[in-house]
């Protein structure tokens, strides 16, 4: 302990200081929000003190600095840092180092007391010789101001680290005349800085905490995004679309969310919940989230039957030419019987090929002509057994096809197709009726949100961010029940978990790296996402917010292509809002 007059500086406190302590030590131990706890500190200890100003420095271990956080000067009228409007500071970080020669900094007082570890008392700053004080002169006769009394006081943890350092200034008598920190203000602020630093250790120890999670949580979400090269966004943009829709339904002071808002806890749990939302498919199949054709598997299987149809033609070539050299009939005839059996070849081909895309819908007919096609032979020569995996040889291992075989089919459903939950066959593929999914792989596209919910429910989130998995679960949920996992309706969820199901939609639409889908203008999005509320599966008042907020378009200007961003006359999609459809 430091005193410029060397007194001896023990002295007891009175029992309504103890008493002071110890309702301020409940109150800053009970303080969740750093600003508020900072801004706590400090006023405390002027209060304690009377004194007229002072500045909380917080600890930068890593850069070896005091970072000023706030600062307070009541003659001045200045508050800066905490809970004031001006949130920042603008007064460059202290170094405990010189940067050139990395001595200690020794002359400052505020890094002398981090260094040190110890208190320092100046009764007056311009009668000091140890601390260079031409800062503080500076200011004072650019200001008119007079810096006297100075205490500084480091805020040390249990384990005897420096977290923070406490400075204040000029403590004052009862009459407002400025006078030095007495023994009992050194003691009093001893106190509390013991205090101060358990709460103020405790703060930064949870906010560590949650800082540890939210990046572990985001870098699995970014993991998600790269495993699928086409859906490379969809986790880190569908957080941006749910801040936008909860903040605006946090500003709606006259609609149906004029008593919707958040906690900071809320908050918290929402911003997680918005970022792994789609955690579960980590264990999908890549080939089934980017199935782009009805063939694809790790390659589009197209090719394939490209390749078949282009030994159909030439088997009809040859034949054609066989015929010429035995003279079976004229050669017009000939030549005609040809060029209609290619002419089929190209059609049933061209079928095939625009099936397999998956853009439109089957008819039963269409489904019965994709199979007429895939009863057409060719010759197949080389034996099908060669070049296999070990795995791919134990699924056909009590199904031997022959070496050689005359009669191939042009389509095929074989049983070493089925494998790992999905039917791979040629035939029952180009057969979905629509999109590119058959209905087990739809099913496992699904199962993406139990294993979300899992996973979830495997981490021990702390009790005041239990929603985390409430809200990343019911994304695909539909307001009328017919959404999955657990069919919930409109009235059984949270707004958040509402908000998060349409900003997964209006990402995935709006979305211009998809391969299995044409990139949607703006206008045909909104109009799309009017159907589905329209058909029960998004909620009406978010979709008007949506609208109204002008979220949409907000959204669209940052983040969607130029091309996408067309005019929407909003009056055409608002929906009757759920309070006016009951009336």
């Amino acid at each position: 302990m430091v005193s410029d007059n060397g007194e001896d500086e023990s002295v007891s406190l009175s029992a309504e200081e103890l008493d002071r302590l110890f309702n301020i030590g409940i109150a800053l131990s009970a303080e969740q929000d750093m600003d508020v706890l900072l801004e706590s500190i400090l006023t405390a200890a002027q209060e304690f003190c009377n004194a007229e100003g002072g500045t909380l420095y917080l600890m930068d271990h890593e850069r070896n600095q005091l970072i000023f956080s706030i600062l307070r000067n009541d003659k001045l009228g200045i508050k800066m840092g905490g809970t004031s409007e001006n949130k920042t500071t603008p007064f460059p970080p202290l170094y405990l180092f010189d940067p050139e020669t990395n001595e200690p900094n020794y002359s400052n007082i505020s890094t002398y007391a981090a260094l040190t570890e110890q208190i320092v008392n100046v009764p007056d700053a311009y009668d000091s010789t140890q601390f260079d004080f031409s800062g503080t002169h500076k200011f004072d006769k650019t200001s008119g101001y007079r810096s006297k009394s100075f205490l500084t006081v480091p805020l040390k943890t249990r384990t005897g680290q420096v977290v923070a350092v406490l400075q204040l200034i000029n403590a004052r008598a009862p009459a407002g005349e400025t006078i030095p920190f007495s023994k009992s203000m050194q003691r009093l602020i001893e106190a509390l800085a013991s205090h101060a630093a358990v709460a103020l250790d405790n703060q930064i120890l949870l906010m560590s905490q949650k800082n540890l999670l939210e990046a572990f949580l985001e870098v699995i979400a970014r993991a998600i995004d790269d495993k699928s090269f086409y859906t490379g966004t969809h986790c880190q943009r569908v957080p941006i679309i749910a801040r936008m829709m909860a903040l605006a339904a946090e500003m709606d002071q006259d609609g149906p969310f004029k008593d919707f808002e958040l906690s900071d806890n809320d908050w918290y749990a929402f911003h997680l919940a918005s970022w792994m939302h789609d955690c579960g498919k980590m264990v999908t199949p890549e080939y089934i989230l980017d199935k782009a054709t009805k063939l694809e598997t790790v390659s589009n299987r197209i090719h394939e039957i490209r390749a078949r149809f282009e030994i159909l033609r030439r088997d009809a070539h040859i034949d054609y030419l066989k015929k010429r050299l035995a003279d079976t009939a004229p050669k017009d005839d000939l030549l005609a019987e040809f060029n209609a059996r290619v002419k089929k070849l190209e059609d049933d081909f061209a079928f095939l090929a625009e099936s397999n895309i998956g853009y439109g819908v089957l008819s039963d007919e269409d489904v019965r002509r994709i199979h007429e096609i895939g009863k057409q032979t060719y010759y197949r020569h080389f034996d099908k057994t060669l070049g296999l995996s070990w795995d791919e040889k134990e699924r056909i291992k009590n199904n031997l096809p022959p070496k050689t075989n005359p009669r191939e089919p042009l389509l095929e459903d074989r049983v070493d197709h089925i494998f790992g939950g999905c039917d791979r066959g040629e035939m029952h593929n180009l057969s979905i009726p629509r999109g590119t999914l058959t209905q087990e792989e739809s099913k496992i596209i699904n199962s993406h949100i139990d294993a979300t919910i899992e996973m979830l429910k495997e981490i021990p989130f702390p009790g005041y961010i239990k929603n985390v998995v409430e809200y990343a679960g019911g994304h695909h949920e539909h307001m009328d029940g017919t959404g999955f996992p657990n069919h919930l309706k409109r009235e059984e969820m949270s707004i958040p978990a509402r908000i998060l199901g349409l900003a997964d939609v209006f990402e995935a639409l709006s979305a211009s790296d998809r391969p299995y889908k044409k990139v949607k203008t703006l206008s045909e999005i909104v109009s799309i996402m009017s159907d589905m509320v329209k058909g029960g599966h998004l909620d009406p008042d978010l979709f008007n917010l949506f609208l109204t907020s002008g979220v949409y378009r907000e959204y669209a200007e940052q983040y969607m292509l130029a091309d996408q961003i067309d005019e929407v006359d909003i009056q055409d999609y608002l929906i009757p809002s759920s309070q006016e459809a009951e009336d």
